[in-house]
């Protein structure tokens, strides 16, 4: 993507009504206006709240808020000039269940309140297989520890992969600490009765590795 495209989703994200991008000093420095308040302030109900971290396009999150409307999305990605595909399908669907943060994934426990949050979505992150790279593994112990701020106490947390050794890590680390695994399925596209939350909706990039016939894993578990 040019930087000039990239500038022009940059200035189109601003005027959306569905994307909210506080500044790093605004989260960490003083209490998020949003904190705490995403249901009644943004989507005017009292609805059970989801999120995707680390959305990319945002097209996972927009076709979930299509086919569940009463459950609130909020998509999460650092990277605003991808996620502006999905913020604008909304609006131009109105599909107004949905909605897009853009900040670092380290930082959600200064967006959401305490048992704000009803269930996670980490879909197709990167694996950092390299060691040093450990601390950028979304379902690592510190980042478990953030989720478990914000979750409800019987919150879910949902990993979706095309990584068999990001699979296989989280499982064990999930087993090693104690926390409770609900479903895992090291190819849920070729499975008798692998939730169909889980089938129903692919991002772009699923669908390639689908068509080269690479196994898609997934995790269910709740954070003890």
């Amino acid at each position: 993507m040019g930087s000039k495209n990239k500038l022009k989703r940059f200035k189109e994200n601003e005027t959306f009504s569905n994307v909210f991008q506080p500044k790093r000093h605004e989260l960490i420095e003083s209490e998020f206006a949003l904190k705490g308040q995403w249901a009644k302030s943004v989507f005017k109900n009292d609805h059970p709240i989801v999120l995707e971290l680390g959305c990319g396009r945002g097209e996972y999150s927009v076709e979930m808020a299509r086919k569940y409307p009463k459950k609130n999305f909020i998509g999460v990605d650092i990277k605003g000039a991808r996620f502006w595909r999905g913020a604008k399908t909304a609006l131009e669907d109105e599909i107004r269940n949905v909605a897009f943060l853009r900040t670092q994934i380290e930082l959600i426990d200064f967006a959401f309140a305490p048992n704000e949050v009803d269930e996670i979505w980490i879909t197709f992150p990167d694996p950092q297989i390299k060691y040093k790279r450990t601390k950028h593994r979304m379902t690592n112990i510190e980042f478990l520890k953030r989720y478990r701020q914000i979750l409800k106490p019987d919150g879910i947390v949902n990993l979706k992969t095309d990584s068999e050794f990001m699979h296989g890590y989280t499982l064990g680390l999930l087993h090693g600490a104690g926390h409770e695994v609900l479903y895992a399925n090291h190819n849920v596209y070729h499975q008798e009765g692998s939730p169909e939350d889980v089938t129903a909706i692919q991002t772009y990039y699923e669908s390639q590795y689908l068509e080269h016939n690479k196994p898609i894993t997934y995790i269910r578990f709740k954070i003890k």
